[in-house]
């Protein structure tokens, strides 16, 4: 059962109880008059009916005034107040002198053992309750007045039998009170810690969409900031090499020389469109359109090993899923980047691609057999002074993730990004 609906079936049973109580002095009054009446004494002169009947009319008008003063109705559970201290006091005098009178209205005496705890205060509980006993087992020792030693024995068993069993009783009662309250509090701890956990699942949902716009706005820069380290790189220096090439065509008067001039001219500028293209391809994450990250990378990798002539395998480990766009974005860029400075600076014979789907987080490594480096004197900008190893160790860090290098030269290279597993929205 959930924590709704025993706070549900609690209340109902609450409900129930503070209603019983309303309602049962009431009850016990109509049970004690019925066989007092059959049972009177037909001897009984005027003077002893006409107050038994206003005994019994002052305990029914005693009953209203209290039921009418209940706050709330008798759904309401009272607390012990000086009205409810006066009224058990009224309501146990009453039920003493009619028991007196016909030892029947001992039911409506018994009525004491039911709300002693909410209308007596500490202390006052118990003595009001030992009260009540004393009326019980006078009626059940033969009724009052007692003319014999006997009765009087029969009547301290009696009032040790019924005391006992009420402090029993009470005492159990309290105990069961005290769990209620304890239950009730429990209950109401772990509503404030649900809603808290909601509230904390919320607030990191939000940071975490934020974690990916901050993201797709610094991949915006990332990508400004390695174009220009391409077109440094690459196109520009290209563009360079071919001017060179000309103005040594333009001061050269012989025709085979200049031929071959032009030649390497025209060499650099194929080179420098070809990097151009690749730039402005790798731009925008154009694979992705159609494809997913699996599809994507796959497609990457063949057509890097198709360019290069470098053997390259790509695997996929777990369950592939749809991530979320920028995740997906970032690995690939991840991949493009390494390929490209494996390229241009590893010259492997074989590199190795693997995606793995683990749990909550998603794990791409890259091996490759070449060159390798010295990871404590890597320059600042990554080996050849391109994008390289800060600008992946970056994209990986703004997503939440993590980009670790392990190379020695001569022992190859290999690259794991461990990012979040963040699904397609």
């Amino acid at each position: 059962m959930q924590t709704g609906d025993m706070t549900v079936v609690d209340a109902q049973i609450e409900r129930r109880w503070n209603q019983f109580h309303t309602w049962g002095p009431y009850g016990l009054l109509g049970i004690s008059v019925v066989p007092a009446v059959a049972t009177a004494d037909p001897h009984a002169g005027p003077a002893e009916w006409y107050t038994a009947w206003a005994l019994l009319g002052a305990a029914v008008a005693l009953q209203m005034w209290w039921h009418s003063t209940r706050p709330g109705g008798p759904d309401c559970r009272r607390t012990p107040s000086r009205a409810g201290t006066a009224y058990y006091v009224v309501r146990w005098t009453l039920a003493f002198a009619l028991t007196w009178i016909n030892p029947f209205f001992a039911f409506y005496a018994a009525s004491g053992y039911m709300d002693a705890d909410e209308t007596l205060p500490g202390r006052w509980h118990r003595l009001g309750l030992l009260a009540s006993a004393v009326t019980v087992a006078g009626a059940q020792a033969g009724g009052m007045p007692f003319h014999s030693a006997l009765q009087w024995t029969v009547f301290a068993a009696l009032l040790a039998a019924n005391s006992g069993l009420q402090m029993v009783v009470a005492h159990l009662t309290e105990q069961e009170a005290r769990r209620a309250v304890e239950r009730t509090a429990t209950i109401a701890e772990l509503e404030r810690t649900n809603a808290a956990l909601h509230q904390a699942l919320d607030e990191n949902a939000a940071l975490h969409a934020q974690l990916l716009v901050q993201a797709r706005e610094a991949g915006v820069a990332d990508e400004r900031r390695r174009l220009a380290a391409e077109i440094h790189d690459t196109i520009a220096q290209g563009l360079t090499g071919i001017i060179a090439q000309l103005q040594v065509v333009s001061n050269t008067p012989e025709r085979e020389q200049a031929h071959a001039h032009l030649g390497r001219a025209m060499d650099l500028a194929r080179h420098s469109l070809g990097e151009a293209r690749r730039s402005v391809h790798n731009l925008a994450p154009v694979a992705l359109e159609n494809d997913g990250l699996h599809e994507a990378l796959k497609k990457t990798v063949a057509e890097w090993a198709e360019r290069t002539g470098v053997r390259a395998e790509f695997t996929v480990t777990g369950t592939s899923e749809q991530l979320h766009e920028e995740v997906s974005a970032t690995l690939l860029r991840i991949v493009q980047e390494a390929l490209s400075n494996a390229s241009r600076h590893a010259r492997p014979t074989r590199v190795g691609v693997t995606l793995s789907f683990l749990g909550d987080e998603v794990i791409l490594d890259i091996r490759d057999d070449g060159r390798g480096f010295d990871l404590l004197a890597l320059p600042e900008r990554g080996p050849g002074g391109g994008f390289g190893l800060p600008g992946m160790r970056a994209r990986a860090e703004r997503i939440a993730g993590c980009l670790t290098v392990e190379s020695e030269p001569g022992r190859g290279t290999a690259l794991s990004a461990r990012v979040p597993l963040v699904r397609h929205e």
